[in-house]
This record gives structure tokens, C-alpha cells and sequence, in this order.
């Protein structure tokens, strides 16, 4: 008998060191199979769900050609690459694959909440042949520093209403509406960087929703083919779009901002700057339905608790 529960005794202690080995707090991603797994995805099983402890993600230099899908039981996942130049996580969908549509086309795509990327590219590489999205999100709490969003036509969706998104220190590119959806989503210290003569944001902010985006500090740059570029058009009705002491350059469009050649926008479109220089700041000639926040509104704006308390408290870390 006493023989018997020594060997019970080192089963069980054998599974619990099994079960401990396979839940790890930090997961190695590398191609050349030095690490816990060659690709993203497969790191992915190897996360447990909703996760009350934090897993860092170490991805090793590379290019990652893959269709990652983080799923909305992952939480609390942090996923670190060693920087943007040489991680780097791309595709190649567009919408007119197989009539694919515009939200089928991501590269990444990110359902779970409190998540961290950090040091990474984000890609979609597609030709510019339709909208090709290389980041959509519909997680809440999640947290972009130092990255590199990479796109032509809708770089980035931020999918769902009263979710939360912070982009610090991050280099977003793009032709056509490349930031657009109705998220909360609040870019700070960026580089937004226009390819064409279009349009840089499309938020869909519903009516309710008080902040949609925020741009703090930014600086507009452009292609040299670049010339005549717009703030934003309302994809619904009350698009919330605000850019407070950012630095545009001369590709701004004199009068900022455009109707989507629909009239009844300019009555509900929240739209507006306050403190930006450069070129492109000039408020003389903006559209007469602008509604530009006074000192108040606009430091309210730049806090960050406020921006977020939408249905809970969240201050993320800068």
C-alpha cells in the first residue's frame, strides 16, 4: 500500500509539473525553431483563457507571413517584439478576393481585451486594388506602443462601440479612410502618414458615444504625391474626430474636412482642432459646420481617465 501511494503521489506530481510547464507566463515566438513556437498562431494555444496573470509573447525577428485571429477568451496577453523595423506580421488580402469584403481582409485580427503589442509591425501588403485592413480590432483595453501600421485603403478598423484603444508612439500609413469605425480610440505622440489625396479618418461614432478619436500631439506627414489630403468624413452621421496641438503639414486641405457628399453630415459631425501648427493648421479656411473644443473641452480631451471612463475606469500605461 505505502508503495502504491508513493507512485500516486509522484503521478500526480507529475501532471501538476506538466500542467505548470504548459501554462507558461512567457512564451517564445521564433522562425528557426529556437523558441516555444515557429509562428503566432500556434503561440496562441498555448495561452490559456481568460487568464487573471499576465503571458508575455517574445517574438524574435522576422517576417511573419500569417493570418493571426487572437480570440476573445485571451486576456492579459502582452505580445513584445524586439522592434518595429524587424518584427513584423503581414498579409496580402483586399477586399476584391472572392468578393471578400472589407472585414475579412485583416491581418490581424484582436477579440480579447487587455492586450499589449508592443515593438511590432502590423502589415497588409496588398496591392492597391480595395480596401485591405492589416489591424482590426474588437477587444477593449488594448494598448499599441511602438508600432508600425501598415496599409493602403482602411489600414486600421476600430470595430465596436465603447471599446477602448491607445496608440502610443505608433507610425499608422494609408491611402483612404485608413483609420475608421466607432471605437474610443485615442492616438498619442504618432505619425500619421498619408500615401494619397484622400481622406485620413471615417469614425462611425455613435450617436451616444461621446469620444471617437483623438489625436494628442501628432504629426500629419505625407507622400510627396500627396497634396490635397482631408482630416476626415463621417461614415455615420456622428463621426467624433478631434486633433489637439498636433503638427499637420501642407497636404492639409484648406477646409479640413468633407460631407461625404451628404449634407445632413454637417449638421451631427463632430469635428474639430485646437492648438496644432504647421502648414496645414490654418483655421481660416476650414468648413463653416466645424466645431473646434475651446481650452476646457480640449484639456478634458487630453485626459486620459475621462477620454476612457466610458463604462469603467481605465488608464492605460504611457
Amino acid at each position: 500500500m505505502k508503495i502504491k501511494l508513493i507512485a500516486l503521489f509522484v503521478l500526480l506530481g507529475t501532471l501538476c509539473a506538466g500542467a505548470a510547464d504548459k501554462w507558461k507566463h512567457d512564451i517564445y515566438v521564433a522562425q528557426d525553431g529556437s523558441g516555444d513556437y515557429r509562428t503566432l498562431t500556434e503561440a496562441l494555444e498555448g495561452i490559456r483563457a481568460f487568464m487573471e496573470y499576465t503571458v508575455t509573447v517574445h517574438i524574435a525577428p522576422g517576417t511573419y507571413k500569417e493570418k493571426v485571429v487572437i480570440p476573445s477568451w485571451l486576456t492579459n496577453v502582452t505580445f513584445r517584439g524586439e522592434n518595429p523595423e524587424n518584427t513584423v506580421i503581414t498579409f496580402d488580402h483586399h477586399a476584391n478576393i472572392d468578393n471578400m469584403g472589407t472585414f475579412r481582409t485583416y491581418t490581424l485580427k484582436c477579440e480579447g481585451s487587455d492586450i499589449l503589442f508592443e515593438n511590432l509591425t502590423i502589415e497588409n501588403n496588398a496591392p492597391r486594388l480595395g480596401q485591405a485592413v492589416a489591424l482590426h480590432t474588437e477587444g477593449d483595453r488594448l494598448t499599441f506602443r511602438n508600432c508600425r501600421l501598415l496599409g493602403n485603403q482602411d489600414t486600421i478598423f476600430t470595430g465596436g462601440k465603447h471599446k477602448r484603444l491607445f496608440f502610443d508612439r505608433c507610425y499608422v500609413e494609408g491611402t483612404t479612410d485608413f483609420i475608421f469605425g466607432p471605437a474610443t480610440a485615442y492616438f498619442k505622440d504618432c505619425e500619421i502618414r498619408s500615401k494619397t489625396n484622400s481622406y485620413i479618418t471615417a469614425a462611425s461614432t455613435p450617436e451616444d458615444v461621446e469620444v471617437g478619436y483623438v489625436f494628442d500631439g501628432c504629426r500629419l506627414t505625407a507622400e510627396p504625391e500627396a497634396t490635397q489630403v482631408y482630416l476626415g468624413r463621417p461614415w455615420r452621421p456622428f463621426a467624433h474626430t478631434v486633433f489637439i496641438n498636433c503638427e499637420m503639414g501642407g497636404h492639409i486641405r484648406p477646409e479640413g474636412w468633407h460631407n461625404w457628399r451628404n449634407p445632413d453630415n454637417e449638421k451631427t459631425a463632430r469635428y474639430g482642432q485646437y492648438g496644432c501648427t504647421g502648414p496645414g493648421a490654418n483655421e481660416e479656411g476650414r468648413v463653416d459646420w466645424v466645431k473646434n473644443p475651446d481650452a476646457a473641452t480640449a484639456a478634458a480631451l487630453t485626459d486620459l481617465q475621462k477620454v476612457f471612463a466610458v463604462t469603467s475606469s481605465w488608464q492605460p500605461a504611457q
